[in-house]
This record gives structure tokens, C-alpha cells and sequence, in this order.
């Protein structure tokens, strides 16, 4: 069985949602039999590469709000991670996650992507590193498990693995997915959002069950409401923003 994760490191639900997800796949059954793939989307594909914008101040040019209304909406999302037990911080950046995807790429090849994932969430929200910075960045790839040199290569070529999470993206459009977290089973089935670990539990069980081939072109995935505003509400997060990577 495949499962397949479109998500953004800027993206708190993504944050929330991967360990809601472990938690359902720790009581599966054959979650031995389970291959991971995570896949890249950008929530702010326009958002600055360099040193990026405070989260809370985005926030609330974002949506019009005071900052104390911005701090309110963290503090939902963190009252949320909190119930994970999970670290969030308020006082990270918001830029471009574009480097970020692409080391993905390059740690899937390596076979540490999940490893590289989850120091990213962690450096980005529970410890809100400046994660724009190459130096921090490295550090931090370097530590889940890549090779310093390779990371420094991929970073100093923005071409490198560029095509790869373009890619990604195309499918996520053409599978309908129009927020993250976006977890497809098989080709079969599409779950959309930071779910309780129930769901995802009871997800992986119908899946297996049913068995069969994967259905080309997802069927079964439903897509989402065009219609629906850009931001993180709920328990997913839309195009246009982002909680902030630590940029």
C-alpha cells in the first residue's frame, strides 16, 4: 500500500496532521506494508526567498486583523499542536519553502525524506530557525541524515530537483487537491486535512481491505471547493498563505 502526502513545511495542519497520521498508521495492522511518499505544494509560491516576513505580521496584513487577533489565531493552532504533543512557536518567519521541497526530493533519493520532513517541522515551528538561512539549513538536513555536500550543490543549483516539485504540484492540481495536507491511498482514496488519528486508522484498514489495483487518475479523490478562501482554518491550510517557514 502507498500513501502519498502533498503538504508544505509552512503549513501548520501538515505539521499536525503528520503526527495525527503516525499515530493512525501505529495502529494499523500492516503498517509494515505501508510505503510514505511525501510531496511537494507551495501555499505561497510568490512568497520572498531572502529573510522573509514575521509570521504574526503576515498574519495581519493577510487578513486585516489587529495583532492581537493574529496572536488569537496562533493560539488556536498551537492549543492544537499542543494536543499532538508537539512544540509551536509564534515568533518563526513566512517565505519561500521552494529550497525546502527540493531537498525533499533529494532526501527521498537518499532514503531520509520522512527523516528531513519531520527535522523541518520541528526546526520551522517547535524551534523557529531561520530556516532561510543556508547555513541553518544545512545544519539541519545535515542532521536528519544528507550529505553536506549534496545539500550545498542542490542549494547552490536552483535548477536541481526544481522539475521534480513542479511536478508534484501538477498532480496535486490534476488529483483535485486544493489544500494541505492532502493524503491520497492507493490512487483510491483522498483525505483532506489534518484528521484525529481515527480516521486515518480507519482510512488505511478500508483501503486494505478492499485491495486491488490503484485507479488511474484517482478515482474516489474528491476535489474541493474552488470557491474556498486562501488560508488556514479548519484543519487545512489553502494557496495564498501560509503559517510562516522559517525563512
Amino acid at each position: 500500500m502507498r500513501v502519498e502526502i502533498w503538504a508544505d513545511i509552512a503549513c501548520p495542519w501538515c505539521y499536525i496532521g503528520k503526527a495525527r497520521f503516525e499515530k493512525g498508521l501505529a495502529g494499523f495492522a500492516h503498517r509494515g506494508e505501508v510505503e510514505i511518499v511525501h510531496r511537494s505544494f507551495e501555499l505561497d509560491p510568490e512568497a520572498a526567498p531572502a529573510a522573509g516576513t514575521p509570521v504574526l505580521e503576515m498574519l495581519a496584513q493577510k487578513y486585516g486583523v489587529s495583532r492581537e487577533q493574529a496572536e488569537a489565531m496562533e493560539a488556536r493552532v498551537a492549543e492544537a499542536a499542543a494536543g499532538e504533543g508537539l512544540g509551536y512557536r509564534s515568533d518563526r518567519m513566512h517565505g519561500s519553502t521552494f529550497d525546502l521541497h527540493r531537498l525533499l526530493h533529494l532526501a527521498k533519493e537518499r532514503g531520509a525524506q520522512d527523516a528531513l520532513l519531520g527535522a523541518l517541522y520541528r526546526a520551522n515551528f517547535a524551534e523557529a530557525r531561520a530556516l532561510g538561512d543556508e547555513d541553518v539549513l544545512t545544519e539541519v538536513a545535515v542532521a536528519a541524515g544528507l550529505d553536506e555536500g549534496d545539500v550545498r550543490r542542490v542549494l547552490a543549483d536552483p535548477d536541481a530537483y526544481a522539475e521534480a516539485v513542479r511536478a508534484d504540484e501538477r498532480e496535486a492540481a490534476e488529483l483535485g487537491a486544493r489544500s494541505v495536507p492532502f493524503f491520497v491511498i492507493d490512487r483510491r482514496y483522498g483525505i483532506s486535512g489534518g484528521q484525529p488519528a481515527e480516521v486515518f486508522r480507519q482510512a488505511l484498514e478500508r483501503a486494505w481491505e478492499e485491495g486491488g489495483a490503484a485507479v488511474p487518475g484517482g478515482e474516489g479523490i474528491a476535489p474541493e471547493d474552488d470557491a474556498a478562501a486562501p488560508g488556514c482554518e479548519g484543519d487545512v491550510c489553502r494557496p495564498g498563505t501560509g503559517a510562516g517557514a522559517g525563512n
